[in-house]
């Protein structure tokens, strides 16, 4: 009885100036969520022990336990040495070539694309005005979908066509494309389901609309097209940035209006761009050729 008491007060204590410091760095909810969740599970795990007294190897050791008994992602490994770091670094104050956890490398998949046309049709096959302007929105101006629900009216930008995203990915503001011919739809919109504070709310005047229907409305759009791929809002996003590079923006640009810290994550479009592989001549045609 006294070990399970001693379990449910654990799970809840986080160290402290955890918590603290994840709000005074302006983390994003969501994150602060993982990393506590996380950082819970780290404290769990090695509950008769100092949090001062755990080795870098005895981590380690925690952390492969995990790979091959839960058989996590690269993703969440990663976000759990980020997790354990934060407090040792920046909680602790410790130096961080002294607490080092080796990581997995991320595994480089490339992004599914979609083609203009198919684009078209996902986007078309939407009867319902405020699902076509989501849909629209994603992939005109490059948006996450927890960057489309939280957009306000005020962050549409329309006399200078923009749309303003705030506190985003990395606690960063930033401006993204807003199309003339999609204002126009966002005017009619806006007359029919007249918002009040969000750009797209629930069914509560005021709310934020869920980032789960906003995956559904893409879901039924597909299912209409009958376009088979394996395709989540953030195949819009991807297909934003190829095509704006298939038609010679430069990789800067693409960058900015993405919110990447790095070029180097934006350089996996490079990849899947058919912009210079589509000049390359196949060396069979040579071969059809000769033979006809």
């Amino acid at each position: 009885m006294t070990s399970t008491k001693k379990d449910t007060k654990f799970k809840l204590k986080l160290p402290k100036g955890y918590l603290e410091k994840l709000e005074q760095k302006r983390y994003s909810p969501q994150t602060i969520k993982i990393y506590t969740s996380y950082f819970n599970d780290f404290q769990k795990h090695f509950s008769d022990k100092n949090l001062l007294d755990i080795t870098t190897d005895e981590t380690n050791t925690y952390i492969l336990k995990l790979i091959k008994t839960k058989s996590i992602s690269t993703s969440q490994q990663n976000q759990r040495i980020n997790a354990i770091k934060f407090y040792y670094e920046k909680v602790l104050g410790n130096d961080r070539k002294v607490y080092k956890i080796d990581r997995a490398n991320k595994a480089k998949i490339l992004p599914t694309v979609l083609s203009k046309l198919e684009v078209k049709a996902i986007i078309n096959s939407c009867t319902n005005k405020k699902h076509k302007c989501i849909l629209s929105l994603i992939y005109s101006a490059g948006l996450r979908r927890s960057e489309l629900v939280n957009l306000k009216l005020s962050d549409i930008d329309s006399t200078r066509g923009l749309v303003i995203i705030k506190n985003a990915k990395g606690n960063k503001d930033r401006v993204s494309l807003l199309s003339p011919l999609l204002v126009n739809e966002l005017r009619d919109y806006y007359k029919n389901y007249k918002p009040k504070v969000y750009l797209f709310e629930g069914q509560e005047v005021g709310s934020k609309y869920s980032t789960t229907s906003v995956a559904n409305i893409l879901k039924q759009a597909c299912t209409k097209t009958r376009i088979k791929k394996k395709i989540s809002p953030h195949t819009l996003r991807h297909s934003f940035a190829t095509h704006l590079l298939e038609q010679g923006t430069d990789l800067r640009y693409i960058q900015n209006l993405l919110g990447h810290s790095s070029s180097k994550t934006t350089e996996i479009y490079t990849h899947v761009s058919t912009q210079n592989i589509s000049q390359i001549k196949n060396p069979i045609d040579d071969i059809f050729s000769d033979s006809s």
